[in-house]
């Protein structure tokens, strides 16, 4: 019996120590979290996707409630699955001016479909781009090219991107994507770029251009993988005025902050490389309607002349 209060005794004065000891270390570390984070939480879509930029809706909470830059707004801080409507509840709550982020997407920069970039090799493994990548270069002849499996198509919680059956190329719906960037980090071959939605920030429509190529092969070998392929010509380059374009590797990029969305390069790319939306094609097709006309009238000009010069000989 005393053997069994003392194993009692022994475990009680444990289980205080170990208290005591809990308590000290907790009062010593404690880290004091601002209230409000929880409440911003609260407001933000609980999604987690990481296309803000921090570590789930926490972090985007905590990146929130920290933020209070010079116009006393959130600055640059945008949940792409909330938009700005959640953030103007969050500034509300925090006392600040919604900030003025610009909306992105997911922007597939390959353009080899099935009669672009025939096959040449035949893959009978796992269905994952990432498998594939890991065991060979793909099924064509362009090593840089979309593999096909839909390793994107299964990474995006949102059902934004989809796979077309007919070209074999992933797809995105402008209208579901939200930014998440999860796509792009599921593509082993990096053609998923998060652009923004339009060029030009006030744009009443998105107006948005960018090279749907990434072969870095010279031109004879990347024309012969693919059909559409960017050769790295550098015509598109000269022709831009806003010195939007450059040409590294062997191919075309054009940066979102610098471009117009003049249309100019997608107009004089001479294999259809490069993409733009449907009121920069507008104005795409304006521009080659009009260089015909010259090209037209250059062409009964020079026939005049020509016939003006040869001497006219007597019936």
């Amino acid at each position: 019996m005393n053997v069994i209060l003392i194993a009692l005794i022994a475990l009680g004065a444990i289980g205080l120590l170990g208290s005591l000891l809990l308590y000290v270390v907790a009062k010593q570390f404690f880290v004091f979290e601002d209230p409000r984070v929880g409440q911003v939480e609260e407001l933000l879509p609980g999604a987690n996707c990481g296309g803000c930029g921090f570590p789930g809706c926490h972090g985007m909470a905590d990146a929130c409630v920290k933020a209070k830059d010079a116009d006393n707004s959130l600055g640059s801080l945008l949940c792409p699955v909330g938009g700005s409507e959640t953030m103007g509840k969050v500034a509300d709550v925090l006392g600040l001016e919604a900030g003025a982020a610009e909306p992105k997407l997911a922007v597939v920069r390959c353009n080899g479909n099935i009669c672009a970039r025939p096959k040449v090799a035949l893959y009978d493994g796992a269905k994952s781009c990432a498998v594939a990548s890991a065991t060979f270069s793909g099924e064509t002849a362009c090593a840089f090219g979309c593999l096909g499996l839909g390793d994107c198509v299964k990474a995006c919680q949102f059902d934004a991107i989809r796979m077309n059956t007919e070209t074999g190329l992933p797809e995105v719906d402008e209208e579901k994507c939200v930014a998440c960037g999860a796509c792009a980090k599921a593509c082993p071959k990096f053609v998923i770029e998060i652009r923004k939605k339009s060029a030009m920030a006030k744009a009443p429509a998105a107006k948005r251009v960018w090279v749907s190529c990434i072969n870095k092969d010279k031109g004879a070998a990347a024309r012969k993988a693919c059909a559409n392929a960017c050769i790295g010509c550098g015509k598109c380059q000269k022709v831009c005025k806003f010195e939007a374009i450059t040409v590294e590797g062997n191919v075309a990029f054009i940066d979102n902050e610098k471009c117009k969305a003049c249309g100019m390069c997608v107009s004089e790319c001479p294999t259809g490389a490069i993409h733009a939306t449907a009121p920069v094609m507008a104005v795409v097709e304006k521009l080659k309607a009009k260089k015909e006309a010259e090209k037209k009238a250059a062409a009964e000009a020079a026939a005049a002349a020509k016939a003006a010069e040869t001497p006219k000989t007597e019936a």
